[in-house]
């Protein structure tokens, strides 16, 4: 298992001015960063990449859509920005040395329309990574792609309607990120579902039910550890929480309070909890795997 502490704890926007923290990340028991990336056209990739290597940090990148921008969206326009974003992230990915990129890269967060995805927008969003997996593939990025939960999308909420989305893709490097947060309110149960991703699943965010420190609230971490273990899940396992006022990507997460003494005890105190569970959880049989 590899162990990897998402940026947005710290900054919305991590560049040069932060680099200071990468040795501190090591120190703290990780295996990599993931950098949240909102501007990829802005972010350092080369002299990050240089610096995480100097430290010995992997990265991994986590990027949502811009306003005015979807895959799923009617306006020819609104799609073309969202595929240009989104080939600008895998592009800033691969610079700085990444071999994953996750997020919910089909909708702005937040957006509605106040009734049920449609045909036509599954259509065109199937479409546009149909046209974008091709880039990851030159690349070399790997893409997993979140559902999130009911009060940060319509589009895709589940595993199972992920994986079905993957499935009409149909190219091996576009797959599924499940984190244990949004998962938490969604899915009955956290192992069936990770056994629904089936050979989709790429990517794995740990984070607390409250979004605080892993291991102190609600979520079935026996259940998420007994069911990666029997699948021999041996990828990345990043903590994401987001920093206490961050301003818009703050109120995009709804923090609305402090969810640790400091926003950095969450990562740093949650990767000691991992760690333990990793070692200590057994497999065993979990609803549906049949």
């Amino acid at each position: 298992m590899k162990f990897g502490a998402n940026s947005f704890v710290w900054t919305d926007s991590f560049g040069v001015k932060d680099f200071d923290l990468l040795p501190r990340v090591k120190g703290a028991g990780f295996d990599g960063i993931e950098i949240g990336m909102l501007t990829p056209t802005s972010f350092p990739a080369t002299s990050f990449r240089k610096e995480a290597e100097r430290v010995g940090l992997k990265c991994t990148s986590c990027c949502v859509l811009p306003k005015n921008s979807s895959l799923l969206s009617e306006d020819k326009e609104a799609r073309r920005k969202a595929r240009s974003h989104i080939e600008n992230c895998l592009k800033a990915t691969a610079d700085a040395g990444g071999k994953l990129i996750c997020g919910p890269l089909y909708s702005p967060v937040g957006h509605f329309t106040g009734v049920r995805r449609t045909v036509d927008e599954w259509s065109r969003a199937v479409e546009g990574w149909q046209e974008i997996a091709p880039l990851a593939e030159k690349v070399g990025v790997q893409v997993a792609l979140e559902p999130l939960n009911r009060f940060e999308t319509y589009f895709l909420n589940t595993v199972a309607d992920t994986a079905d989305f993957c499935d009409e893709v149909d190219n091996p490097n576009v797959g599924i990120l499940i984190d244990t947060f949004h998962a938490n309110i969604e899915e009955k149960s956290i192992g069936p579902a990770i056994l629904r991703a089936g050979k989709h699943l790429k990517h794995l965010h740990s984070s607390e039910s409250d979004r605080g420190i892993p291991g102190t609230g609600n979520v079935n971490w026996q259940e998420f550890f007994a069911t990666i273990k029997s699948i021999h899940y041996n990828d990345w396992l990043v903590i994401e929480s987001f920093g206490f006022s961050l301003g818009e990507l703050s109120a995009a997460a709804s923090i609305w309070r402090d969810l640790a003494p400091i926003p950095e005890a969450i990562p740093f105190q949650g990767v000691q909890f991992l760690r333990r569970m990793t070692s200590q959880t057994k497999i065993h049989e979990v609803a549906g795997s049949d």
